[in-house]
Order: structure tokens, then sequence, then C-alpha cells
């Protein structure tokens, strides 16, 4: 009998759970319905692992969004109106970025971050350090083709007209964001739904290490193998819940200022 980690002084029939006893007691749905419970009770109950792991989880990805928007949005704008040599080649790199599995991501920069590897001597292996730089990694290709994206279905003789008036760069950068702000809040949410989702890269280079690397994504996958399908089921209702949240506030924000 398994007694869930993560629910400390709860009521021992909610803590304990069998995959072969819920498969008699009503299969998947009970399943669920045991970690919809379980879900609610722990966020309740305030349990410190799982407070732990949800600000963990929040603080990296937060983190890998705000590196990702530091580097995507002015490389998506240059891209967007720059007319250079092999131009075409870095849109393609940038679009293959977009699908870039995470756990290739982790694999690269595992090999950069290992001891004997080109940045080993900073000692960033196993660290939430080391999950930020992955997820932003995986978040900027994102990042930077929505904004391209957004930049380029604006009328192009927006640009010329901005240009005829006589504006400076900073005046020109300025209202071509402010016409392109809801494609590029749409990037945001994209970024940041591509990193707080992913385990790959999270498990290759945090190692899901308690109490340190941990990540809500990381625990699921972990008590998916051990088989405790109902603290998986529990935890990724808490991981929907969050991305959920955080979204529908970018949500009311971009479509509140498309109302204006």
């Amino acid at each position: 009998m398994y007694v869930c980690p993560y629910a400390r002084g709860l009521p021992t029939r909610v803590n304990t759970c069998n995959a072969a006893t819920l498969s008699y007691r009503g299969g998947l749905v009970d399943l669920v319905y045991t970690g919809l419970i379980k879900a609610i009770r722990l966020i309740v109950a305030r349990d410190p692992e799982i407070l732990e792991i949800t600000f963990l989880t929040l603080r990296v990805s937060g983190l890998a969004t705000l590196i990702s928007l530091a580097i995507g949005i002015p490389l998506g704008l240059y891209l967007a109106v720059a007319q250079f040599r092999f131009r075409k080649v870095v849109v393609g790199a940038v679009n293959t970025g977009m699908g870039l599995p995470p756990t290739v991501a982790g694999l690269w920069v595992s090999i950069l971050l290992w001891r004997n590897g080109p940045l080993g001597s900073l000692g960033l292996m196993y660290t939430p350090t080391a999950m930020v730089i992955a997820q932003a990694v995986i978040a900027s290709p994102i990042v930077t083709g929505f904004t391209m994206a957004s930049v380029q279905q604006l009328n192009p003789k927006l640009r010329l007209q901005i240009m005829a008036l006589g504006a400076s760069p900073v005046q020109f950068w300025w209202l071509i964001i402010k016409e392109c702000r809801f494609g590029l809040l749409a990037a945001v949410m994209a970024g940041l739904g591509s990193v707080i989702s992913e385990v790959g890269a999270s498990m290759a280079v945090g190692g899901n290490v308690r109490h340190y690397t941990r990540v809500l994504t990381t625990a699921i996958v972990m008590e998916i193998s051990k088989g405790n399908f109902d603290v998986a089921i529990a935890l990724s209702f808490i991981l929907m819940a969050l991305s959920y949240g955080i979204t529908f506030i970018l949500t009311v924000v971009q479509q509140s200022r498309r109302r204006l």
C-alpha cells in the first residue's frame, strides 16, 4: 500500500491507493475522481512539499519565459523587417526550433553543463538554473516565430508611413510593437505554455532532485513510473489549474485591450 508523500495528515482512505483495488472500484472514473479530490485536499491543506514544487515550477518557468521574451521579441522584430543574405536560412532555423523536442534541448544543454563540458566549471548541472537555461532554449524560437509572424501580418505600407513621418528608430519600433501587441501577448502565452508543460529537458538537466529541482511535471512522471496514478492525476490537476490561471489572465488582458 502506497502513502502519498505530498499528503501527510490527510485521511488514510485518501492517502492510500492501490492500482489493482481502484480497478475494482470503478476503474478510470474512480481513479480520476480520487485524483481530483486529492488535488483539492492537498491545496486546501497547503501541503509544504506541494507548495514548494508549485513555487519552483512558477519560478523556473517564469524566469525562462522572461529570458525567451528578451531574446525572442527583438530577434523576431528584426527578422520580420530586415533583409539580408541567408535570411531564409535563419528564419527556417527559427521555424524548426519552434518544434524542437524538449528532450533534445535538455540533451544539448546537459552536454554543455556536464563536468567535462564547455561550461562544466560553472557547476550548474542539476540545478534550477540549468532548468531555466534549458527551458529558455525551448521557448525562445517559439517567441521569435510568433513575434515575426505578428509583425509580418501588418500592412507593409504602415512601416513606410511611420518612416515618412520622420520617426526615430525608437519611435518606429515602439509603434510597430503597439500595432502587433496582440500577437506579442500570444507569443508570451505560447512561450510560457511550452515551458511550464515540458518534462524532458527539466528531467535531463535538473534530475528531479527532491526539495531542489523537482517541479510539477517531473513529479508527475515520477509518480506514474511508480504506479501511483492517483497522485499523478492530483498533480496534473494542480498543473492544469496553474497553467489555465496564468493563461486566463493574459487572455483577459489581450481581449480587453482589443475592445479598446
